[in-house]
């Protein structure tokens, strides 16, 4: 009897516990679409990243080009004449893959550049659903966006809007 007034007691306890949380939403995707800097940043970014495409293409059709005209010639050189192209058409390759590294490898130019014109951006955010969040005095706030596991959520609970007022655009 003892044992089941406890657990009971335990079951109250934990539903009280869950109903006193508050609990908001975001959509980060939704919010990122109505700033516009963000806009401007990533087609930047698009931009530096084409650009930057086209130039590892380029050393590597350099080095493409080298590789058919080995193969076309290579019955008429000597042993020596086939390595000096074959050193020189693994360095061009070396050329577009260390292109490519300092570009897009993980402390690459990309990155940088990503750090540079995002991550203000997304850290105004931070400081905006902080700043609402202890305003409103929500304990959890969840990206809509990212929360894959997500099947419903209540629109009422939606903080983007108030995360837009806050950042200082008006939707």
């Amino acid at each position: 009897m003892k044992k089941m007034f406890l657990s009971l007691l335990f079951i109250v306890a934990t539903i009280i516990a869950a109903q006193a949380q508050k609990f908001a939403l975001i959509d980060m995707e939704f919010i990122l679409k109505q700033i516009p800097s963000y806009e401007q940043a990533n087609k930047q970014m698009e931009s530096l990243s084409k650009k930057w495409q086209s130039e590892i293409e380029a050393k590597s059709n350099e080095a493409k080009a080298l590789y058919e005209s080995y193969q076309k010639t290579a019955s008429t050189m000597n042993a020596e004449q086939r390595t000096a192209k074959e050193e020189e058409i693994i360095a061009k390759e070396k050329e577009a893959a260390e292109l490519r590294q300092t570009y897009f490898g993980p402390q690459g130019e990309a990155m940088k550049k990503r750090q540079e014109l995002i991550n203000p951006i997304q850290d105004a955010i931070y400081n905006a659903v902080k700043a609402v969040a202890t305003e409103k005095g929500y304990d959890v706030v969840i990206d809509r966006a990212s929360a894959q596991s997500m099947i419903f959520a209540s629109p009422r609970i939606d903080i983007s809007n108030d995360i837009l007022l806050k950042l200082g655009y008006s939707k």
